[in-house]
Protein backbone atom coordinates (compact mmCIF):
# COMPACT_ATOMS: atom_id res chain seq x y z
CA UNK A 1 0.00 0.00 0.00
CA UNK A 2 1.11 3.35 -0.95
CA UNK A 3 1.72 6.25 1.63
CA UNK A 4 -0.66 8.11 0.06
CA UNK A 5 -3.77 5.18 0.62
CA UNK A 6 -2.19 4.30 3.89
CA UNK A 7 -2.77 7.99 5.02
CA UNK A 8 -6.55 8.47 3.80
CA UNK A 9 -7.19 5.30 5.61
CA UNK A 10 -5.65 6.47 8.66
CA UNK A 11 -7.59 9.90 8.42
CA UNK A 12 -10.96 8.30 8.12
CA UNK A 13 -9.96 6.29 11.20
CA UNK A 14 -8.97 9.77 12.66
CA UNK A 15 -12.47 11.30 11.53
CA UNK A 16 -14.04 8.60 13.07
CA UNK A 17 -12.53 8.61 16.40
CA UNK A 18 -12.31 12.52 16.62
CA UNK A 19 -8.64 12.50 17.09
CA UNK A 20 -7.38 15.69 16.37
CA UNK A 21 -3.99 15.57 16.58
CA UNK A 22 -4.15 12.25 14.27
CA UNK A 23 -5.85 14.55 11.85
CA UNK A 24 -3.89 17.39 11.57
CA UNK A 25 -0.66 15.00 11.18
CA UNK A 26 -1.89 12.59 8.48
CA UNK A 27 -3.65 15.88 6.71
CA UNK A 28 -0.29 17.34 6.95
CA UNK A 29 1.18 14.52 5.41
CA UNK A 30 -1.60 14.72 2.36
CA UNK A 31 -1.05 18.34 1.63
CA UNK A 32 2.77 17.49 1.79
CA UNK A 33 2.33 14.29 -1.02
CA UNK A 34 0.08 16.76 -2.97
CA UNK A 35 2.54 19.43 -3.20
CA UNK A 36 5.20 17.31 -4.32
CA UNK A 37 2.94 15.57 -6.58
CA UNK A 38 1.89 18.31 -8.05
CA UNK A 39 5.08 20.59 -8.18
CA UNK A 40 5.96 20.26 -11.76
CA UNK A 41 8.72 17.38 -11.58
CA UNK A 42 7.81 14.90 -14.55
CA UNK A 43 9.84 12.08 -12.16
CA UNK A 44 7.24 9.74 -10.67
CA UNK A 45 7.21 9.48 -6.89
CA UNK A 46 8.83 6.89 -5.33
CA UNK A 47 8.41 5.29 -1.90
CA UNK A 48 11.85 6.70 -1.21
CA UNK A 49 10.56 10.31 -1.69
CA UNK A 50 7.57 9.38 0.32
CA UNK A 51 10.05 8.29 3.15
CA UNK A 52 11.78 11.52 2.99
CA UNK A 53 9.06 13.86 3.43
CA UNK A 54 7.95 12.66 6.33
CA UNK A 55 10.92 12.49 7.68
CA UNK A 56 11.28 16.28 6.51
CA UNK A 57 7.44 17.14 8.38
CA UNK A 58 8.82 15.13 11.56
CA UNK A 59 12.24 17.35 11.66
CA UNK A 60 10.21 20.28 11.27
CA UNK A 61 7.58 19.40 14.45
CA UNK A 62 10.96 18.17 16.32
CA UNK A 63 12.72 21.50 15.40
CA UNK A 64 9.48 23.60 16.31
CA UNK A 65 8.99 21.39 19.87
CA UNK A 66 12.68 22.96 20.52
CA UNK A 67 12.26 26.36 19.78
CA UNK A 68 8.99 26.49 21.63
CA UNK A 69 10.62 24.48 24.89
CA UNK A 70 13.80 26.99 24.85
CA UNK A 71 11.00 29.94 25.01
CA UNK A 72 9.46 28.53 27.84
CA UNK A 73 6.17 27.67 25.62
CA UNK A 74 5.22 23.75 27.10
CA UNK A 75 1.54 24.60 26.05
CA UNK A 76 2.70 24.83 22.26
CA UNK A 77 5.69 22.02 22.24
CA UNK A 78 3.09 19.14 23.36
CA UNK A 79 1.09 19.29 20.48
CA UNK A 80 4.43 19.59 17.80
CA UNK A 81 5.94 15.94 20.05
CA UNK A 82 2.18 14.66 19.94
CA UNK A 83 1.92 15.13 16.14
CA UNK A 84 5.56 13.71 15.78
CA UNK A 85 4.47 10.37 17.49
CA UNK A 86 1.58 10.31 14.29
CA UNK A 87 4.18 10.81 11.61
CA UNK A 88 6.94 8.26 12.88
CA UNK A 89 4.50 5.41 12.48
CA UNK A 90 4.78 5.72 8.84
CA UNK A 91 8.78 5.95 8.98
CA UNK A 92 10.44 2.93 8.63
CA UNK A 93 11.95 0.89 11.60
CA UNK A 94 14.81 3.56 13.34
CA UNK A 95 18.06 1.65 13.71
CA UNK A 96 19.79 1.28 16.97
CA UNK A 97 22.70 3.59 18.61
CA UNK A 98 24.53 0.27 18.53
CA UNK A 99 23.62 -0.70 14.56
CA UNK A 100 24.59 3.15 13.47
CA UNK A 101 28.13 2.64 14.96
CA UNK A 102 28.49 -0.84 13.29
CA UNK A 103 27.26 0.29 9.70
CA UNK A 104 29.33 3.69 10.02
CA UNK A 105 32.54 1.51 11.08
CA UNK A 106 32.31 -0.79 8.13
CA UNK A 107 32.06 2.66 5.89
CA UNK A 108 35.10 4.17 7.37
CA UNK A 109 36.86 0.94 6.81
CA UNK A 110 35.55 0.87 3.93
CA UNK A 111 36.27 4.40 2.56
CA UNK A 112 39.87 4.96 4.59
CA UNK A 113 38.69 7.41 6.53
CA UNK A 114 40.99 8.63 9.63
CA UNK A 115 40.15 11.86 10.58
CA UNK A 116 37.65 14.99 10.68
CA UNK A 117 38.88 15.71 7.16
CA UNK A 118 37.25 12.80 6.06
CA UNK A 119 33.64 13.62 7.63
CA UNK A 120 32.09 14.60 4.04
CA UNK A 121 32.73 11.28 2.45
CA UNK A 122 31.35 9.31 5.26
CA UNK A 123 28.39 11.57 5.54
CA UNK A 124 27.58 11.09 2.09
CA UNK A 125 27.81 7.07 1.84
CA UNK A 126 26.29 6.69 5.27
CA UNK A 127 23.59 9.05 4.54
CA UNK A 128 22.74 7.28 1.23
CA UNK A 129 23.04 3.74 3.03
CA UNK A 130 20.81 4.85 6.20
CA UNK A 131 18.21 6.74 4.30
CA UNK A 132 15.21 6.43 6.07
CA UNK A 133 16.95 3.83 9.08
CA UNK A 134 18.05 6.92 10.69
CA UNK A 135 18.05 10.66 10.96
CA UNK A 136 20.99 13.04 9.52
CA UNK A 137 21.67 13.91 13.08
CA UNK A 138 22.35 10.89 14.87
CA UNK A 139 24.60 9.94 11.99
CA UNK A 140 26.58 12.68 11.71
CA UNK A 141 26.96 12.28 16.06
CA UNK A 142 28.42 9.07 15.56
CA UNK A 143 30.52 9.73 12.57
CA UNK A 144 31.80 12.40 14.86
CA UNK A 145 32.31 10.11 17.57
CA UNK A 146 34.14 7.65 15.42
CA UNK A 147 36.68 10.34 13.74
CA UNK A 148 37.27 12.77 16.52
Amino acid sequence: MSLQQEVMTKLKEAMKAKDKVALESLRAIKSAILLAQTSGDSKEFTAEDEIKLVQKLVKQRKDSAVLYKEQGREDLAEPELAQVAVLVQFLPEQMSEEGLQKVISEIITKIGASSMKDMGKVMGMASKQLAGKADGKAISNVVKALLG
